[in-house]
């Protein structure tokens, strides 16, 4: 238990207790609006940004985070050119991102072994200034959805009404999904591009069996990804583990859980 007192663990964990509430909150709405897919997307194209801040010297989580923003503005776009296949734009902006990414690989092969940390997280290597940049944007997000929840409702169940009711949809469209970009962005290097999707989804998949209000959804979101990500840094740290790879398989433990619970309970009733 030696590890829980080290410096690099305890900046692990506040890292983490950061991302365990912004990303399952902003997953919510995106599962909530059919949008699951775009975590996958947005972190692809963020894992691009942060080849070029490698091949270019520049702080890389800052490249990917203006990558990952750039796709969301991309994304909404092909989303109005596209509103009987809406699905369609989170798909050819993953391509370009994965095919950019693949790219910038083959120019920078020296820093491959960095990027890889990107991939698969990295939580153990934060320093002060990912802190730093994961608190800043934390608190951007929770000050959004705390003074927009009402419009942020409304948008996610019933776009329509929304704009009928003089809301500037397209306002709140973007900014969610620049808030998402923001949020994926910090996350990549805890828990990796190729996991990130899960701290978005299964936090909501999971309210999506127990909660019975909106607002139960938010509480259960952020009460499942902090357990998640608290309880499986100390198991990866305990066991020597990969810290992203065994907070995710918490997370499908939980959902799992939850749902043999809720059959057990329809069974017995």
């Amino acid at each position: 238990m030696e590890i829980v007192t080290s410096e690099f663990f305890q900046r692990a964990l506040i890292g983490g207790l950061l991302i365990g509430v912004t990303a399952p909150l902003m997953g919510l709405f995106l599962v909530l609006r059919r949008l699951a897919m775009i975590g996958d997307t947005l972190s692809h194209v963020s894992i691009a940004g942060v080849a070029l801040g490698f091949l270019i010297g520049v702080y890389p989580v800052a490249v990917g985070l203006m990558f990952a923003i750039a796709a969301s503005f991309a994304i909404e776009k092909l989303r109005k050119a596209y509103k009987t296949y809406a699905e369609l734009s989170i798909a050819i902006i993953m391509s370009g991102g994965v095919a950019l990414a693949s790219l910038l690989f083959t120019i920078g092969k020296g820093f491959n072994v960095n990027v890889n940390s990107y991939l698969f997280g990295s939580i153990y290597t934060l320093n002060n200034t990912d802190l730093y940049v994961i608190g800043g944007v934390t608190v951007v997000v929770l000050i959004a959805i705390r003074t927009q929840v009402k419009e942020l409702f409304l948008i996610t169940f019933d776009e329509d009404a929304a704009a009928v009711s003089g809301l500037p949809v397209k306002f709140y469209n973007v900014m969610i999904s620049v808030l998402t970009a923001l949020v994926i962005s910090v996350s990549i290097k805890i828990v990796g591009a190729l996991l990130v999707s899960a701290l978005l989804t299964i936090p909501a998949a999971c309210s999506l069996i127990i909660a019975r209000s909106f607002r139960q959804s938010v509480i259960t979101v952020v009460i499942v990804g902090e357990l998640a990500v608290v309880i499986g840094l100390l198991i990866a740290g305990i066991w020597n583990l990969a810290p992203g790879g065994t907070i995710v398989l918490l997370l499908i433990a939980i959902l799992l859980l939850l749902l043999v619970l809720k059959r057990g309970i329809r069974t017995g009733s």
